[in-house]
């Protein structure tokens, strides 16, 4: 295949209730190459989940795709038809939740949903299906598959329940990996593990994995190339080595400098001022201009688009290449 596995172009989704219809995602642009692990980052509430959600057409009720194109293998998800979605979901593109323990059922045991994975695939039966499911267990770290299966969901530690999702995840060898803060709900000694184990699997079987994360210090651990989300837009794109050298963007620069580190121990954390705005449609300019320390005239009348700052870099800022 030529060209990239995951190519989303202009992706616009709408919230609609009875008072008012709102935009979360505003063209955002984003590729996923074939065996690449690309980073999703920014603070709470920037459209980094509902990204992920769009890509597989799993949105809430009241939210819709309003433009765009979601193209996976040269297929645009955005108007395939329900039933052929549903056969690509597991199979070809896969996803982890924030949250395992609210993803799993509560009342079944482990193996029957892993179970149930695999028959509503039509794939491996009988002993076979055992077998496969007990090898991914086993490639995930958990080396008491039998143990595991015949457990729920409560009966599992964190740490093993998330396992337990990555295995889930990965049993039908799909080709795409969409892990939405995979690590949030656990200490830091088990999300180390974690990410040292996607990393070893990705490596290993060569899946492509959109890793979305609030937390910048994960990004730099696992991706090879960043895309920086504010306010539902893409902000800047470039290699994870690019963006932690030179940071072309006044926000991203702004979330490394939040990052918290040895030497600032016991002295106030750096954050950025103010907040997401509540409707960035009603600024003329650029979203973040009411809280950039770089902002000028320009900033707040006329809304940047990406352009390049750097081999393979791209920033939505006006200043960018003069700051």
């Amino acid at each position: 295949m030529s060209g990239p596995l995951l190519r989303i172009r202009d992706l616009t989704v709408d919230f609609v209730t009875p008072d008012r219809r709102s935009t979360a995602l505003r063209g955002v642009d984003l590729e996923v190459g074939a065996g690449e692990v690309v980073g999703l980052v920014g603070e709470t509430g920037c459209g980094k989940t509902l990204t992920g959600l769009a890509a597989l057409r799993l949105l809430p009720a009241a939210a819709t795709i309003t433009r765009g194109s979601v193209e996976f293998e040269g297929r645009d998800l955005v108007d395939l038809a329900e039933d052929e979605l549903r056969v690509l979901r597991g199979r070809r593109i896969a996803m982890i939740f924030q949250n395992p323990a609210a993803s799993f059922n509560p009342v079944f045991t482990i193996g029957t949903q892993m179970r149930d994975v695999l028959a509503a695939h039509d794939a491996e039966r009988g002993r076979e299906r055992d077998a496969r499911i007990a090898e991914v267990l086993r490639d995930v770290g958990l080396g008491e598959p039998a143990r595991v299966l015949r457990s729920y969901p409560h009966q599992l530690s964190g740490g093993m329940l998330q396992r337990a999702m990555i295995a889930m995840a990965l049993l039908l060898r799909p080709s795409l990996l969409i892990a939405d803060e995979p690590t949030t709900a656990l200490d830091v000694t088990i999300a180390a593990q974690i990410l040292r184990l996607l990393r070893r699997l990705q490596e290993e079987q060569g899946f492509s994995v959109l890793f979305i994360t609030h937390d910048l210090g994960v990004i730099r651990r696992v991706s090879d190339r960043v895309v920086v989300l504010y306010a539902g837009r893409v902000v800047e794109d470039a290699t994870t080595g690019d963006l932690f050298a030179a940071p072309a963007h006044p926000y991203a620069r702004g979330l490394m400098a939040a990052v918290p580190r040895r030497s600032s121990r016991g002295g106030p954390l750096p954050s950025i001022a103010g907040s997401l705005p509540t409707d960035p449609d009603a600024l003329a300019g650029c979203a973040f201009a009411p809280r950039c320390p770089l902002v000028i005239d320009r900033c707040l009348n006329e809304r940047p688009g990406l352009r390049a700052v750097g081999q393979g870099h791209v920033a939505a800022c006006h200043v960018a290449a003069e700051s």
